[in-house]
């Protein structure tokens, strides 16, 4: 563990390194935003989230616009993102019990936030991170989930799995950095059909890479 610990410690420095600027790709200017965002990003890229969001966020300003929102206009706005319908039920039912239970604001804690319909962990752990400063985890999405496994870090294969490996020897000072360390690695040299080891910083130490 020791060693993997130290591992993951040169992992790091070399990814903040090559990526001094990672930081969430979803544009969003408050918590609100932020969750619906995340929830919208599922099987979605970044980039289609940010072109949908500004009329979202201009019709819908408030937790209680969306709990009030005619749920066919809330489809029809983000329909691009795909599985709209559930996104909107999602998003519909979250916003109710942060007005019933949160008077309409974004919790603090895990246990609370993950009492929001559509809201898991890797949520969870984006927005609270973003938000408050909180890490009670790290956020595995499928960039952190395969480079994880390349990288060693993980044989597992449940994201939940993943999160408890990883934050056994990633220092709890990067838990909430790390995820955007991993997702600027995978937009680059790590994507998921061929990485190209070559262009990678971490190329003389990636088992993928080296083969070990």
């Amino acid at each position: 563990m020791v060693g993997q610990k130290a591992y993951a410690r040169e992992v790091i420095k070399r990814l903040e390194r090559a990526y001094p600027e990672a930081r969430i790709a979803l544009q969003s200017s408050n918590p609100l935003e932020l969750l619906v965002a995340v929830i919208l990003s599922a099987q979605c890229t970044d980039a289609m989230v940010n072109r949908i969001t500004p009329a979202l966020f201009g019709r819908y300003p408030t937790a209680q616009d969306y709990a009030g929102a005619e749920v066919g206009e809330l489809e029809s706005l983000i329909r691009p993102c795909g599985f709209y319908r559930s996104k909107a039920k999602n998003i519909m039912g979250a916003a109710r019990v942060l007005v019933r239970d949160f008077a309409g604001e974004i919790p603090r804690t895990m246990a609370e936030i993950t009492t929001l319909p559509g809201v898991a962990r890797k949520t969870g752990n984006i927005v609270l991170f973003r938000t408050y400063g909180v890490t009670e985890g790290i956020a595995v999405d499928t960039h952190v989930r395969r480079i994880s496994q390349r990288l060693g870090l993980s044989k597992q294969t449940n994201p939940d799995k993943i999160e408890i490996d990883l934050m056994s020897v990633v220092p709890r000072s990067k838990w909430g950095v790390f995820n955007y360390l991993l997702v600027n690695l995978g937009r680059g040299p790590c994507p998921a059909r061929l990485a190209r080891h070559e262009e990678c910083v971490l190329r003389d130490i990636c088992p993928a890479a080296t083969g070990t």
